[in-house]
């Protein structure tokens, strides 16, 4: 008995700690949807499935306000924003983006991404299709960038 209200005391303690759960300003000009267009079949794709840990328009369901759901996601978010932000893309150079969208083709043709998430949240998952749009991108970014120079 004395293990479950320790546990409690603990768990209730653990609420008191609480990360940094903000999304910063978007400026529209800068997002991913603003460089390559809004139709674009990719940025359908990272929108439904890499926005939450990817972009600065996170959406922080409930559970993410309980310890230790939220440090785990906070830490994953920030993490997330750090290797690639769709709301910054236009902030990268073009030879930066071409790599970013190399990079998540690899991530999500091995499978790393867009990992746990999906658990919770079905609508990420990624169908085999899915990861060829976001490779086929990559790839035609890269032809662009070869037939301008």
């Amino acid at each position: 008995m004395q293990v479950v209200i320790v546990f409690i005391i603990l768990f209730a303690a653990a609420q008191l700690v609480r990360p940094g759960m903000t999304n910063p300003p978007i400026d529209a000009n800068r997002t991913i949807q603003a460089q390559m267009g809004k139709a674009s079949p990719v940025v359908a794709i990272l929108d439904r499935s890499c926005r939450d840990c990817h972009s600065n328009a996170t959406v922080w369901p409930w559970y993410t306000q309980v310890a230790p759901l939220s440090w785990l996601m906070a830490g994953g978010v920030a993490k997330g924003r750090k290797v690639v932000n769709f709301s910054e893309w236009g902030g990268y150079s073009p030879n930066l983006q071409r790599t970013l969208l190399f990079d998540s083709c690899d991530a999500t043709s091995s499978g790393r991404m867009p990992g746990a998430w999906t658990v919770l949240h079905r609508e990420a998952h990624l169908s085999p299709k899915d990861v060829e749009t976001i490779c086929l991108a990559a790839r035609e970014a890269e032809a662009h960038a070869a037939g301008a120079e």
